[in-house]
């Protein structure tokens, strides 16, 4: 169970983009671009949230998740920066080699697991500097 903790959240939005894509899309091209919510708003202006939007908002929360999840120390920390690592990849490839994903929601998704990437290592770097900048005025 420890091992799942591990697994990044980005890895989700990839799941579901391509769930909906291998499927729904073939039959609807257009589906991410479906007003998913409608809401006449005070002004009279009328506010549509599309199911790509619904994602990107998503794939944020599991950005904010992962940043999270780079500041606590244990074991599975470099674990979880070698899965985001290979989840970025994952995500490039596919851009750059299957059709139903060269779309710009799906390049909006690679890209917050790219800051997933670059935070995970950023942050534990910064966080074991400051372990050792701790630790190296102790010295007996």
């Amino acid at each position: 169970m420890r091992l799942f903790s591990a697994v990044p959240f980005t890895f989700f939005a990839f799941l579901i983009y391509n769930a909906f894509a291998f499927t729904v899309g073939v039959a609807q091209p257009d589906f991410w671009a479906h007003a998913v919510i409608t809401v006449n708003m005070v002004s009279g202006a009328t506010f549509e949230l599309l199911a790509s939007d619904i994602l990107i908002t998503l794939g944020l929360f599991f950005l904010f998740i992962e940043i999270l999840k780079a500041t606590r120390v244990g074991t599975f920390t470099l674990l979880d920066h070698m899965f985001s690592v290979l989840i970025f990849v994952a995500y490039l490839v596919e851009f750059l080699i299957v059709p139903v994903a060269a779309t710009s929601l799906f390049f909006i998704l690679m890209v917050i697991s790219l800051i997933d990437v670059i935070a995970g290592f950023s942050i534990s770097i910064t966080g074991a500097r400051r372990d050792v900048s701790f630790g190296h005025g102790e010295m007996h």
